[in-house]
């Protein structure tokens, strides 16, 4: 049992995956995109409960450079914002509130588009993008529901690029989240992808793994492990 976000869970899983141990979820996070995914209960004794008497599962695990990734991988701007997050984190107050605020703007205005070469099975393209997400299964239109995946044991990869992310493109975006129909705006491409190569002409990029900012060299190798990971989710008179 591991108890935390998506992160944690992610850390967790890369020492089970290809093997028989099941892992099982007590969301502790700020998003848990996973559990959601999976239909555990966000509140703990439900989850607690759910998971006592629930049934084993196999789920898709995704790679990037050799580091394990449950839901996405993200680079561009969502990265970026995160790490400033986390550096005003630790500190308290309204202060610090209004600036971090006036970093998310910044960032959101002025952050320069990403210019990166993808090869999808074997077809190069280059995009300038302010954002990529390499999603494990692909994302539904459900409304109310923002971002979730469903299937997530197909053994395929999708990968969105939004070559614009302004202030007003973004509330359109959320706009379409709480709709349920935001795959059709212009602003989005969806790929679907069976093997992903990132290259650029920096050594390195910030990627955002299942909401954990770190720097990988380039080439950015994604891979996907079909059924590499076992859960155990609620039985199906117990989802919520």
């Amino acid at each position: 049992m591991v108890a935390g976000g998506d992160g944690t869970i992610a850390c967790a899983a890369a020492a089970l995956v290809g093997k028989a141990t099941p892992l099982g979820i007590l969301p502790l996070g700020t998003l848990n995109l996973l559990a959601r995914d999976l239909g555990v209960p966000l509140d703990i004794d439900a989850a607690v409960a759910a998971l006592v008497s629930g049934t084993r599962r196999r789920i898709d695990v995704g790679e990037v450079n050799g580091r394990t990734f449950l839901i996405n991988s993200v680079l561009g701007l969502p990265a970026r914002v995160t790490r400033h997050r986390e550096v005003h984190r630790r500190q308290l107050g309204s202060r610090s509130l209004l600036r971090w605020i006036h970093g998310v703007l910044r960032h959101l205005v002025r952050y320069p588009r990403l210019t990166v070469t993808g090869t999808i099975d074997g077809v190069a393209r280059t995009w300038r993008s302010r954002l990529l997400a390499v999603v494990i299964g692909d994302y539904v239109e459900r409304p109310g529901h923002v971002l979730v995946r469903s299937p997530n044991d197909a053994g395929q990869l999708t990968l969105y690029v939004l070559s614009q992310l302004s202030l007003v493109r973004t509330l359109r975006l959320a706009l379409g989240f709480a709709l349920g129909d935001w795959r059709r705006l212009p602003d989005v491409e969806r790929l679907p992808a069976a093997n992903l190569t990132i290259a650029s002409e920096t050594r390195a990029l910030r990627v955002m793994n299942d909401g954990e900012v770190m720097l990988l060299p380039t080439p950015l190798r994604y891979r996907i492990h079909r059924r590499a990971l076992t859960v155990i989710v609620p039985g199906m008179g117990e989802r919520r």
